[in-house]
């Protein structure tokens, strides 16, 4: 396997790293950039455990290339809180108590952004298609999907300002 150059933006910072042409996403951002809140999960693209954003679309790191990152953006779960400030999204996971053991915590938060980027509004039912790709298994989805809702509803207040 060869090692190939990769130019792309992580978490709002241009970079360019080596990466083998067979190592997945997952595992150069824990092993080479230590960004460990992605977490391996399933390997599958399964659970979300792994979701982070490309261009803004929540996809599974764990079936995707590093090499597929060239010349686009990523946004883990560490470039979410902006100059030590949370997200909307997390503070309300946590004002809503939306975790528990808090390994999907990452994946269901970066989907929930996708969503919301797409649709700033979306109704219960569309919060629960668009965090379907990730498994919880001690919360039971409600407490997440209230959070999302309740971060929404933030998020448009503070557009509407």
């Amino acid at each position: 396997m060869g090692k190939r150059i990769i130019n792309f933006k992580l978490n709002g910072v241009d970079r360019d790293e080596y990466v083998m042409d067979n190592q997945t996403m997952v595992d150069f951002l824990r092993k080479q950039m230590h960004l460990t809140g992605t977490k391996r999960g399933c390997e599958e693209g399964e659970c979300g455990a792994c979701t982070i954003l490309l261009d803004g679309r929540a996809v599974t790191s764990c079936m995707m290339l590093a090499v597929e990152a060239d010349g686009h953006e990523i946004v883990t779960i560490e470039g979410v809180k902006q100059d030590g400030v949370l997200h909307p999204i997390q503070k309300e996971f946590i004002d809503k108590w939306a975790l528990q053991c808090g390994f999907c915590t990452p994946g269901m938060i970066m989907s929930a952004l996708s969503l919301l980027s797409e649709n700033p509004h979306p109704t219960e039912e569309q919060i629960r298609e668009g965090i379907s790709g990730n498994l919880c298994r001690c919360t039971g989805y409600a407490k997440i999907v209230e959070a999302i809702d309740s971060a929404a509803k933030i998020m448009a207040k503070e557009v509407a300002k």
